[in-house]
């Protein structure tokens, strides 16, 4: 988390309260108003990684809702909110400042949609690869991890063991139900309820051009370092996409990237065989 931001967020609140406490009485329409900025400042602005616009929305509605039920559950509260915002409406003491705020409103609004569509493109600063060389090694849960040769060790059990691996699929299928399809859709398509607003957009697994392409080992890699890990060839990278090795174990990620290839209908890149040569001859 960005401590900058969450911080003087919550020093807000706590200042507040001490006020309250010593006999000023802090206005209920100032504490809804406190509260709704600093959720909208730890949302938007406390997490190291974005939150997509969507997410935002989502939070900033329910917030919202809760603060607005809070004001109304109680007569009095009610009506400690209500007399001031009912009197900036009505009364002449605040007619120029009403003025003020019916026109600056719209004003801003249109000023920022003219930004936007005037803002002229800037070219990124180094050339972005869709599918960046993963390094030599990761390290997963303190645990080092060799991507020259990593293999899925459950990949085996395909053909040993049929029905073990049939479970791992299930277990997989759990896991990206539970943490993956918010992004990455129902369908594996990169259309969730989430992936507005992200750049890039979430990884379209039925897209023949990504995991069909690709060796377990470097899913294992993106997987397991998130949008954090990757390098700067893999930029701008404005992504949601966590480090899922904070929230999922080694045989969690390997599951669930079984139940990608399968419900793709996808087999893994195969690892290619080197060839030797005069210079290294195989031995």
């Amino acid at each position: 988390m960005s401590w900058s931001i969450v911080l003087p967020a919550l020093l807000l609140l706590v200042v507040l309260r001490l006020l309250d406490g010593r006999g000023f009485r802090v206005p209920i329409l100032l504490w809804l108003a406190a509260w709704w900025v600093a959720v909208f400042a730890v949302v938007s602005f406390g997490f190291r990684v974005p939150i997509p616009a969507s997410m935002i929305k989502i939070y900033m509605s329910i917030t919202t809702g809760v603060l607005v039920i809070y004001a109304t559950s109680d007569r009095q509260r009610f009506e400690d909110t209500r007399r001031p915002l009912f009197a900036f409406l009505t009364e002449k003491r605040f007619a120029v400042l009403l003025l003020l705020v019916v026109l600056l409103v719209p004003a801003a609004v249109a000023a920022k949609i003219y930004r936007d569509m005037t803002a002229p493109p800037a070219a990124p600063f180094f050339g972005r690869t869709v599918h960046p060389a993963p390094p030599n090694q990761i390290t997963v849960h303190d645990k080092p991890f060799d991507l020259t040769s990593l293999a899925n060790p459950n990949r085996e059990l395909e053909k040993s063991n049929p029905a073990s691996f049939h479970q791992k699929v299930e277990n997989g299928r759990h896991v990206y139900y539970s943490n993956c399809f918010f992004c990455h859709g129902d369908l594996m398509r990169g259309d969730g309820m989430y992936s507005h607003a992200l750049n890039p957009v979430p990884t379209n697994f039925q897209d023949p051009g990504t995991i069909a392409q690709l060796q377990e080992n470097y899913l294992f890699w993106r997987v397991s370092k998130g949008g954090p890990g990757l390098p700067d060839e893999g930029g701008p990278w404005m992504s949601a996409m966590p480090q899922w090795e904070q929230f999922l174990d080694e045989e969690q990620i390997w599951d669930v990237i079984l139940f990608l290839y399968d419900y793709t209908g996808n087999r893994p890149r195969a690892r290619e065989a080197v060839e030797p040569t005069a210079a290294h001859p195989q031995r």
